[in-house]
C-alpha cells in the first residue's frame, strides 16, 4: 500500500502540482502573517530598548523627595566621581554619558523621523584614551568639538540628506538651534538602526542641553572578568553618597527596560496574530476543499483496490500516506514562500512616514510549529474525512457512480446545526446594542459573535447555494445555454461551491465590516475634532516631554493676523491605578481654545485641587460633580484630594481632566512649561499665516502646527493606517480565495473531460466553453461576495454600538465606493481565477474527452 501511496502521487502529476500548491499558499499565508508579526514586534522593540553590551553595573542620580519634577540631586554625577569609580576594584572602564532627546530638520526644513520621538536619541561624543569613542565609531569627519558641532549617523545624514559642512537646525527642549555638521558615525543601537535618529555633541554642549554643566546624566561601568554585576554594584554602592546616587546592575536595567518595551509594543503583535488566525481559517478551507475534490475523483480507484482485496483500514491509511508525504513537501515549500510574504509586507504596508521599523526577519518556533500543523495536520485531517467516507461505500456502488449526494439525514442536521450557530452568534451581537462602551470585555464578546455568526454561515452555505444561485441565474441565463449551464454547473455540488466561496465570503464581510466600521468612526472621529475646537490653529510639542519656548509663545501671540493665543500645559493623572490624560487651562480662556459641552458643573471653577473629567472618565469611575477622588499628577510621587467641578461631554481636544494650568504646569515633566498653543485669527487673516506662524516658533520641528482641516485629518489618520494595515493582510486572504477558486475550478475541467467533450461534440466551439467556466466562476465568486457582504454589514451594524460608546458622534454611515469597490474586485477574481481553467477546457480535443476515463 506505501508503494501505491508513492505511485499515485507521481502518476498523476498535474493533480499532485494543482495539490501541492493549495497546500503551499495555506502554509505560506499562515507563516508569513506569523513570521511578520514576530519580526515587526521585534523591530519595535529594538526601536525601543537600550543595548547593556558591555554595561555591567550602571551610576545614576537619585531624585530629590520632591519627585523628578525638581530633578535629579545636583552635583553628583561629575567628573571626580568618574575618578573614584575607577579605582572600585573589579572596574575595568568607566563611561560617563550625557545622553537626551533631539529632534532634527531635515534639508528640506521637514522634520525628521519625528514619528519615532522617543527614538530622537542625543548624546555626548566621549572619547577614550585613544581619542576615538568606541560605541560611535567615525565614519567621516571628525568628532564635535565645540557647542557650533554636531556629529549624526549615517542613516540620519542619508535619511536627512545632509553632508558633511551643511548647518543642521535641531531642538532639544525649547528653542531652535543651528549647528555644523562635522562628522558622520556608526553605531549598533537598535534604537538608531531601526528606524531612529542619533545626535552627537562635545561633551560641554551635551551636559549644558541634559544634565547641567560639568554633570552627567548617568555613569556606565564595566567589570573585569570574574567579577558579577551584583559584586561590583555592591562595591559601587559601598563608595557613592546614599541619598544622592545609586547603582544598578545591567540585568536590573534590562528587566525594567523590559516590563517597558512589553507594554508599549504589546498591540504590535494582536492584529497579525489575529490575521494569522484567519489565514489558517481560509487556507484550511482551501486544504480540505481540495482534498475532498480529490478524493471524490478518486472514489472508483478506491473502489478497485477494496475489490481486489484491500481493506478499509489500508486505504484509509494509503491515503493518508498519500497526504502526509504531500503535505510535507508542501509545508516546506511554503514556508519558503511564507518568509517571501513576510519580507514584502513592511514594504507594503508602511508609509511614508516609515510606519513600521526596519528589523530583520524573526523566525522563532511558532511559524516552523505552524507550517507543520497546516501543512500536515490539516493536509492528513483534509484527506481523512473523505478517505473514510469512500472507503464505507461499497465497492460495487462506488464503481457505478463517483459521486454521492448527501442523505436527507446529513442535510437536516446541516441545517439545524448552521441555524443554531447563526441564530447565537447574531443573538450575542444583537445583544451588545445595548453595550455603553467598548470595554475589553464588550470587544471580546463582539469577536466572539462575528466568529460564530461566520461559522454559522459556512455551515448553512450549502443549503443556501441553491436558492441564491438561482436568484443569481437571472444575470448568467440571459447568455443563453452556455448560462444556464454555468449555473447548473455551480448547482452540481452546492457543498463544494460553498466550500470554494468560504475563503471569499469570509475575506469578503472582514473587508466590508472594517469598512463600514472605519468609515463611520473616521467620520464621527472628524466630526468630534471639529466640534471641539473654537481655535483656528494648534502649535504642539510631539510628545509631553517637550516643550514650547515661552519666547515662542510671545511671538506667536504678537504675530500678524492674531486675535488671541491661549497656552496649555499636558500632563497625566493616575487614577485608581489607571494612567489618564489632563490639559492645564486658564478657565476665562477656555474659550478661546475649545469647545466644551458641559453635562454638569462648569469650567469656571477650576483652581488646583478641582477639576472636571470626560464623560467617559465619569462613568469608568462613577464620578460626579461633586465628587471627590484620590489622584497623582505627572512626576509627583504623592497622591492628593481633588474635587469634580463638572462633567463635559467627550473632547479630543480636551482630552480626559481638565485642571488648573498653574497646577498641572508644576506637577508635568517639564514643570512651567505648555505644550501646546491653541491660536484664534483675526477675520480676513491672510492665508500665509500658517507659515507665519512657522517662522514666528523659528520653524521647530519639535512642534506641529496645524490648522482646523488638518487637526480633523489627523484625527482620522490613526484609523486610516489602521484600516491599510488590515487591508493590507486581508489582501492576501483575498488572494488565495481567487486561486482557490482557480484550484478548485480546474479540478472540476478535469473531472469533466467527458462532458466537455460531448459539449464540444455536438458543436458548442471553444469560445462557449470558455464562457460556460468563466460564468460559473463569476457565479461562485458572486455567491460569496452577497454572502459576505450580508455578514459584514450585520456585524458592523450590530457593533455600532461600541464605537457608539467610545465616541459619541458615531452613526452608521455606509462607504458606498469602497462597498462596490469590494463587490466589482470579487467579481475581478472570479474572472481572473477562470482563465487558465477555460483556456485549458476549451482547448480539450473533443474526440480525447469523451474517451477520457476519470
Amino acid at each position: 500500500m506505501l508503494r501505491t501511496a508513492l505511485r499515485n502521487l507521481l502518476a498523476h502529476k498535474a493533480r499532485l502540482a494543482m495539490t501541492v500548491l493549495t497546500v503551499c499558499l495555506g502554509v505560506a499565508f499562515v507563516c508569513g502573517t506569523l513570521v511578520f508579526a514576530d519580526s515587526a514586534a521585534a523591530g519595535y522593540r529594538a526601536a525601543a530598548s537600550k543595548s547593556f553590551a558591555g554595561i555591567a553595573v550602571t551610576v545614576t542620580a537619585k531624585e530629590s523627595p520632591s519627585g523628578p519634577a525638581a530633578g535629579p540631586r545636583d552635583g553628583v554625577l561629575t567628573d571626580t566621581l568618574v575618578r573614584k569609580l575607577a579605582e572600585v576594584p573589579g572596574v575595568t572602564a568607566v563611561r560617563p554619558t550625557a545622553d537626551g532627546s533631539a529632534t532634527l530638520a531635515a534639508a528640506d526644513g521637514s522634520p525628521l523621523r519625528s514619528g519615532t520621538a522617543w527614538a530622537n536619541l542625543a548624546g555626548a561624543y566621549v572619547p577614550g584614551p585613544d581619542g576615538k569613542d568606541s560605541r560611535h565609531p567615525l565614519a567621516e569627519g571628525h568628532a564635535p568639538r565645540n557647542s557650533d558641532e554636531v556629529a549624526v549617523d549615517a542613516a540620519t545624514a542619508e535619511a536627512g540628506g545632509f553632508n558633511l559642512g551643511d548647518p543642521i537646525s535641531l531642538a532639544t527642549n525649547g528653542p531652535v538651534m543651528t549647528k555644523r555638521l562635522v562628522g558622520i558615525v556608526t553605531t549598533h543601537d537598535t534604537r538608531v538602526t531601526a528606524g531612529g535618529t542619533l545626535a552627537l555633541f562635545d561633551k560641554a554642549t551635551a551636559q549644558q542641553l541634559f544634565a547641567a554643566p560639568g554633570q552627567y546624566t548617568g555613569i556606565d561601568l564595566t567589570a573585569a572578568p570574574g567579577t558579577s554585576q551584583f559584586d561590583l554594584a555592591d562595591r559601587v554602592t559601598a563608595v557613592l553618597p546614599a541619598d544622592r546616587a545609586e547603582a544598578t546592575t545591567a540585568s536590573g536595567q534590562a528587566d525594567q527596560q523590559a516590563v517597558y518595551v512589553n507594554t508599549l509594543t504589546r498591540g504590535y503583535q494582536k492584529i497579525p496574530t489575529v490575521f494569522a488566525g484567519v489565514s489558517l481559517f481560509i487556507g484550511s478551507f482551501l486544504i480540505i476543499n481540495t482534498f475532498t475534490m480529490l478524493v471524490t475523483r478518486r472514489t472508483r480507484e478506491i473502489a478497485l483496490l477494496r475489490a481486489i482485496g484491500a481493506t478499509r483500514r489500508q486505504v484509509v491509511r494509503s491515503l493518508l500516506t498519500e497526504a502526509a508525504l504531500l503535505g510535507l513537501a508542501a509545508s516546506v515549500i511554503g514556508f519558503l514562500a511564507g518568509l517571501g510574504v513576510a519580507s514584502a509586507l513592511p514594504h507594503l504596508l508602511s508609509g511614508s512616514g516609515g510606519t513600521l521599523p526596519d528589523s530583520p526577519l524573526v523566525i522563532g518556533a511558532r511559524p516552523v510549529v505552524a507550517a507543520l500543523a497546516v501543512g500536515v495536520g490539516v493536509t492528513v485531517l483534509a484527506a481523512w474525512l473523505p478517505s473514510r467516507r469512500a472507503a464505507r461505500i461499497a465497492p460495487i456502488e462506488a464503481m457505478r457512480s463517483a459521486q454521492q449526494p448527501p442523505s436527507s439525514t446529513s442535510t437536516r442536521v446541516r441545517g439545524l446545526a448552521g441555524a443554531v450557530l447563526m441564530a447565537a452568534g447574531a443573538g450575542l451581537l444583537i445583544s451588545l446594542t445595548g453595550a455603553k462602551d467598548a470595554s475589553e470585555e464588550n470587544l471580546q464578546s463582539a469577536m466572539l459573535g462575528c466568529g460564530v455568526l461566520i461559522a454559522g454561515l459556512i455551515v448553512l452555505a450549502p443549503l443556501l447555494a441553491g436558492p441564491l444561485i438561482r436568484a443569481l441565474g437571472t444575470l448568467t441565463t440571459r447568455f443563453g445555454i452556455v448560462g444556464r449551464l454555468a449555473q447548473d454547473n455551480a448547482l452540481r455540488d452546492p457543498r463544494r461551491t460553498a466550500a470554494t466561496a468560504a475563503a471569499l465570503m469570509v475575506s469578503t464581510a472582514l473587508v466590508a465590516g472594517l469598512a463600514v466600521i472605519g468609515n463611520s468612526t473616521a467620520q464621527a472621529l472628524d466630526r468630534q475634532a471639529a466640534a471641539g475646537l473654537s481655535a483656528h490653529y494648534l502649535i504642539s510639542t510631539r510628545t509631553d516631554t517637550d516643550a514650547i519656548d515661552p519666547a515662542a509663545i510671545d511671538r506667536v501671540t504678537g504675530t500678524a493676523g492674531v486675535e488671541a493665543a491661549t497656552a496649555t500645559a499636558d500632563s497625566t493623572l493616575f487614577i485608581g491605578g489607571r494612567v489618564q490624560r489632563i490639559t492645564g487651562v486658564e478657565p476665562n480662556a477656555l474659550d478661546t481654545a475649545m469647545n466644551l459641552d458641559f453635562v454638569s458643573g462648569s469650567a469656571k471653577d477650576l483652581v488646583p485641587g478641582r477639576i472636571a473629567v470626560s464623560a467617559t472618565i465619569a462613568r469608568e469611575h462613577g464620578l460626579s460633580t461633586g465628587s471627590r477622588l484620590d489622584a497623582r499628577m505627572g512626576a509627583s510621587q504623592e497622591s492628593r484630594h481633588y474635587t469634580v467641578v463638572g462633567v463635559y461631554q467627550d473632547n479630543p481636544i480636551a482630552q480626559d481632566v481638565l485642571g488648573a494650568r498653574t497646577e498641572v504646569q508644576g506637577n508635568s515633566f517639564l514643570p512651567g512649561s505648555a505644550q501646546r498653543v491653541f491660536v484664534r485669527t483675526q477675520q480676513g487673516a491672510a492665508k500665509d499665516l500658517g507659515q507665519r506662524l512657522r517662522t514666528a516658533v523659528g520653524n521647530n520641528p519639535l512642534l506641529k502646527i496645524q490648522d482646523r482641516d488638518q487637526l480633523v485629518a489627523e484625527a482620522g489618520a490613526t484609523v486610516s493606517n489602521l484600516l491599510t494595515l488590515m487591508y493590507g493582510l486581508l489582501a492576501i486572504g483575498v488572494v488565495i480565495a481567487s486561486l482557490g477558486i482557480a484550484n478548485t475550478l480546474a479540478m472540476s475541467v478535469a473531472e469533466r473531460t467527458r462532458e466537455i467533450g460531448v459539449l464540444r461534440a455536438i458543436g458548442m466551439h471553444r469560445k462557449g466553453i470558455r464562457r460556460m467556466i468563466r460564468l460559473e466562476s463569476l457565479t461562485v465568486a458572486a455567491f460569496g461576495t452577497t454572502l459576505g457582504l450580508a455578514c459584514g454589514l450585520f456585524g458592523a451594524w450590530a457593533i455600532g454600538s461600541l464605537a457608539n460608546g467610545a465616541v459619541e458622534q458615531y452613526s452608521l454611515s455606509l462607504p458606498w465606493g469602497t462597498l462596490l469597490l469590494v463587490c466589482l474586485a470579487s467579481l475581478a477574481i472570479g474572472a481572473i481565477a477562470a482563465a487558465v481553467p477555460a483556456r485549458r477546457a476549451a482547448a480539450l480535443n473533443p474526440l480525447q474527452a469523451i474517451t477520457d476515463t476519470p
